[in-house]
């Protein structure tokens, strides 16, 4: 299943997980009206391809204002996005997401996969969040957390709890992880 990260943010949001505010946007002038609305100082504008990559790619950019919004709006729509993921053909921009900044003190990879070995779901955590996973795996494994969990009505809490102290968060901190893995799990289990 391919969704675009404003669709997914939709599931995310409609499951209980806290995601920054935003909205999608198919014109310049759309973009900056978002950004408007959103009166968050900084919003970041983002590609929305079916590909990772957008931000080395140039498909990721922050605007400190709604007409930096609309400026950077106009250099990303219309552009066809090359990353790694989309091969040297590229994919034609159509959309934008805006989304309210955020301050980021540092970032973490989180994900909820089928492991077809173990028949299982496998929750998948690193502190190496914000670069592609899969080169985390190849250069540092012992940076994954991978954890095999059976698909039902609630995520086991010892799971949150090896995710979280493998994160190396602080006990508020995963009880936090608590209510963001249970949102997700809940949308992975009633979504497929």
């Amino acid at each position: 299943m391919n969704v675009h990260e404003y669709q997914a943010k939709g599931l995310l949001r409609a499951h209980g997980v806290a995601v920054p505010a935003g909205e999608l946007a198919t014109t310049p002038a759309e973009a900056e009206e978002v950004a408007r609305r959103l009166d968050a100082g900084v919003v970041v504008v983002k590609a929305q391809v079916h590909a990772g990559g957008r931000g080395k790619a140039g498909g990721i950019k922050l605007a400190k204002s709604p007409a930096e919004a609309k400026r950077v709006a106009s250099e990303i729509l219309g552009m066809t996005l090359r990353s790694h993921q989309t091969g040297p053909e590229g994919r034609l921009v159509r959309k934008v997401y805006v989304e309210a900044g955020s301050e980021i003190a540092r970032e973490l990879y989180l994900a909820i996969v089928v492991d077809r070995a173990s028949e299982k779901l496998a929750v998948i955590a690193s502190t190496e969040g914000g670069v592609e996973i899969e080169e985390v795996a190849a250069r540092s494994p012992e940076k994954i957390i991978s954890v095999a969990v059976d698909a039902g009505p609630a995520l086991p809490a010892y799971v949150v709890r090896r995710v979280g102290f493998g994160l190396g968060l602080d006990a508020g901190q995963v009880g936090q992880l608590g209510a963001l893995l249970g949102g997700l799990f809940r949308l992975f289990n009633e979504k497929d």
